[in-house]
């Protein structure tokens, strides 16, 4: 039997501290946007069936319980203590929290407490940006203050996420923009902005990317799958081939967030460069029952050193459950045929899991 008894989520975000209906509850089980087609439900997604499996014998109910029952079950708890023992349950002990979405979620202080264990910040450079645009009046205090948010940032915050694949596609040049470059970029955007625009010009993702880069925290990089507002073909993380190969060196690590369709190319891509990690999350939440088929994959390419958990949830502590599950299934179900085929050892199999489920993130993440 192939154990992982502590699991470092990488990368996640809170929970909503507000009750949810059958209707709301269902939409944060779709990836895409919009409402499921008529007739249909979000519950018949591989995500929905693996919530029914995992999640009601948390809350005292027996497994594959219908939506209807299950979430009557979760109101009669209430949100926190439905949510307590969702998370404690999961085996979750370190949650690695991106802080950079709108809405109703808790913090990490929060998730340390509700599951019983640590919680860090990751810090959204777009956000960041934005907020510090909000409070500068010219380019260049915009331009200043941002290199010192980004600084102070980096005393506190275990990493920082760019979702620049989302706000206009990873095909960015790969190289730090020079200083007229960035005060054009600023003085176009900072004109025609108004408080609360979002950062989606390229010459500023650009300039982002490299000012975390320099503070030496690692920098984690959405692709593939994982928000739906953009073509994911602009997503595929063989396009940070060039930014990965411009980066070496430099003593910064990259983090491929979700990955998936992608998985092969991130896993790839963590073979080639000595920086560069592949994230499991995406691949496997959303791909369920075949969690295991997708995860062979990925290790058919990637250093067993370069891959990390994640469950990647927002919203709802089940997406936190089912990722921990999933993962869990999946791996020794992988490393359990090894085993049992005479390919791989048990103390070898057992060795990979621990780093996988948490050695690899505490030793990226410098954590104790």
């Amino acid at each position: 039997m192939i154990e992982t008894p502590s699991l470092v989520d990488q990368y996640c975000h809170g929970v909503l501290r507000t009750e949810l209906g059958l209707g709301t509850f269902e939409a944060h089980l779709a990836g895409g946007e919009g409402r499921p087609a008529a007739g249909t439900t979000f519950f018949d997604t591989q995500t929905g069936f693996a919530v029914r499996r995992w999640c009601p014998p948390l809350l005292g109910l027996e497994p594959h319980c219908s939506p209807a029952h299950y979430l009557a079950r979760r109101r009669e708890l209430g949100v926190l203590e439905s949510g307590r023992r969702l998370l404690r349950g999961s085996g979750i002990t370190t949650y690695l929290v991106d802080t950079g979405l709108p809405g109703d979620l808790t913090g990490p202080g929060e998730m340390a407490s509700a599951g019983g264990a640590d919680a860090h910040e990751i810090v959204r450079l777009e956000l960041l940006a934005e907020q510090v645009a909000d409070t500068s009046g010219t380019v260049e205090s915009f331009l200043a203050n941002l290199a010192e948010s980004v600084h102070a940032a980096a005393a506190n915050a275990v990493a920082f996420t760019s979702v620049a694949g989302v706000r206009h596609g990873l095909a960015l040049a790969p190289e730090p923009p020079d200083p007229g470059e960035v005060r054009g970029a600023a003085g176009r955007w900072l004109t025609g902005r108004r408080v609360g625009g979002t950062l989606s010009d390229p010459v500023l993702l650009r300039h982002l990317l490299w000012i975390a880069v320099a503070s030496g925290r690692p920098l984690q990089l959405h692709a593939g799958l994982g928000e739906g507002d953009l073509r994911i073909d602009r997503t595929d993380p063989v396009l940070l081939t060039d930014f990965a190969r411009a980066t070496a060196g430099l003593g910064t690590d990259l983090v491929l967030l979700h990955g998936y369709p992608y998985h092969r190319h991130a896993a790839h891509l963590s073979e080639v460069f000595p920086h560069v990690y592949a994230d499991l999350g995406a691949a496997l939440v959303r791909t369920g029952a075949r969690a295991s088929a997708v995860l062979s994959e990925i290790l058919e390419l990637a250093p067993f050193g370069k891959l990390l958990f994640s469950s990647g949830a927002h919203g709802l502590p089940e997406l936190h459950v089912v990722g921990a599950r999933l993962f869990r299934e999946a791996l020794a179900r992988v490393l359990g045929t090894w085993v049992a085929e005479g390919a791989w050892s048990l103390a070898d199999a057992q060795r990979v899991a621990g780093l996988i489920a948490a050695g690899n993130a505490r030793r990226v993440y410098g954590l104790e």
